[in-house]
């Protein structure tokens, strides 16, 4: 595997990792066909854990916890 031959500065290191910035900072979002909330495109939507149409990730119920009396 080549190995770079001399030192790349601050500035281009930095200038390499600014790519985000031009486009806004951030990645782009699209709505969830099921909650309507918004979500990275292909992953599991966080919100309400379907992704295609199927559900991948269970709702989870809060416990309370036992109060002692």
């Amino acid at each position: 595997m080549p190995n770079p031959k001399k030192r790349h500065s601050k500035s281009r290191q930095g200038t390499r990792r600014a790519k985000w910035s031009l486009v806004g900072g951030l990645p782009c979002l699209n709505i969830c066909p099921q909650c309507g909330q918004p979500k990275l495109p292909h992953r599991v939507c966080l919100n309400c854990g379907f992704y295609n149409g199927e559900l991948i990730l269970p709702k989870k119920e809060k416990t309370k916890p036992k109060t002692e009396e």
